[in-house]
């Protein structure tokens, strides 16, 4: 027993209760105090977090604006004209951002006198605005332009084709076009199964049902039918689909049979070519005989849109264009409730913002989609 117990213990009954009652209170007192302090450290960090957070969002959509505009005013090979301007361009940038944060760490001070949260509540207000600005459609293309000056080839590929794309839904009788999309009302259920069944983009399989049979199930003369018009079904496709859906025979006039075939086939292809759409599409169209494309790039040593081109003279080239063209008339209609012209006023930059089905996996998609 301790001192302080030991003298307790020795004072008459009522003094020893007050003894204790002060010892408990000490105690609690302690607790109590430790829980105060907690808390104040709980709350300023989360207002330094908060506060940080902020910043980095407001500082990221700066960055990404000012490496677009220097990435389209400095584009070129040329290491006068080009690559050392750009150099001095970033190292200009450096300094400046360096120059912001320590005008903040002064603001901030100041700031914390008026009062405890206005740090924080300045970091969110500039954050908000750095998303709003980031909604706009001058963003959207200082995107595109550091995308296209980091992805390289890849995303002058993407580019190429989204415009291809853009092109040809410009070209399409819309009308037509809305009279195919009416008719797929009563389809598209099935079809957006089947594409979550194969993990394949359901917006680009309702453009290859409207590609195939305009969603007019039919016979064709070279042996297709229903909805997607398979001619030579892979044998492997053919026994995923039985298996998946629990039939012993696929009825290719039953809708979901067919939109099952259709999203197995294209996802088969797409596996083939590494999930390079235009190749996968390029697969579909042309089928298994004679090895397929697969057989053609091998044979050619082609290995993606860029060098596949040269060989594409005798083959379909236009079909992935014209599957992505109603795959994003698909969205423009889902998106408008019509399908405006693309050379009118502003639509085509809206309907960019919209972007190609199946290309814009490498966007800031919240962002974009925010913009349109």
């Amino acid at each position: 027993m301790g001192r302080e117990g030991a003298a307790i213990g020795e004072l008459p009954m009522g003094e020893r209760k007050a003894g204790f009652a002060r010892t408990s209170s000490r105690k609690k007192s302690k607790v109590a105090a430790l829980r105060r302090a907690w808390r104040a450290h709980w709350r300023a960090g989360l207002r330094i977090a908060v506060e940080f957070l902020g910043l980095f969002c407001a500082a990221l959509v700066v960055m990404i604006f000012a490496l677009g505009q220097l990435a389209s005013r400095f584009s070129g090979d040329s290491l006068v004209s080009n690559l050392l301007p750009f150099a001095g361009a970033m190292l200009a940038l450096s300094v400046f951002i360096g120059v912001l944060l320590w005008l903040w760490v002064r603001a901030r001070s100041w700031l914390r006198t008026k009062l405890s949260l206005l740090p924080a509540a300045t970091a969110i207000g500039l954050a908000a605005a750095a998303v709003w600005a980031a909604t706009r459609p001058g963003f959207y293309e200082e995107v595109s332009n550091l995308q296209t000056m980091i992805g390289g080839t890849v995303e002058a590929e993407r580019q190429a084709i989204a415009h291809q794309v853009f092109a040809a839904y410009r070209r399409a009788n819309l009308g037509d076009v809305e009279k195919i999309l009416e008719r797929a009302r009563v389809y598209e259920p099935t079809v957006h199964e089947a594409a979550a069944a194969f993990r394949v983009d359901p917006e680009v399989l309702i453009g290859v049902g409207a590609t195939e049979s305009s969603f007019a199930p039919r016979s064709s003369k070279d042996g297709g039918q229903g909805l997607f018009q398979i001619t030579n079904i892979p044998a492997s496709a053919e026994k995923t689909v039985i298996r998946q859906l629990g039939i012993k025979q696929l009825d290719p006039w039953n809708q979901r049979h067919n939109a099952y075939l259709g999203a197995a086939t294209l996802r088969l292809y797409l596996d083939q070519m590494g999930d390079d759409l235009f190749l996968g599409l390029l697969a579909y169209n042309i089928g298994p005989q004679n090895g397929g494309l697969k057989a053609v790039m091998t044979q050619y040593g082609a290995k993606d849109f860029v060098t596949i081109q040269p060989y594409l003279k005798n083959l379909p080239r236009d079909y992935p264009i014209r599957v992505l063209s109603a795959a994003l008339a698909y969205r423009v209609w889902r998106t408008e409730g019509k399908l405006p012209r693309y050379e009118e006023g502003s639509n085509a930059k809206r309907i960019q913002l919209l972007g190609v089905p199946g290309l814009e996996n490498r966007r800031l998609p919240v962002l974009v989609k925010a913009a349109g």
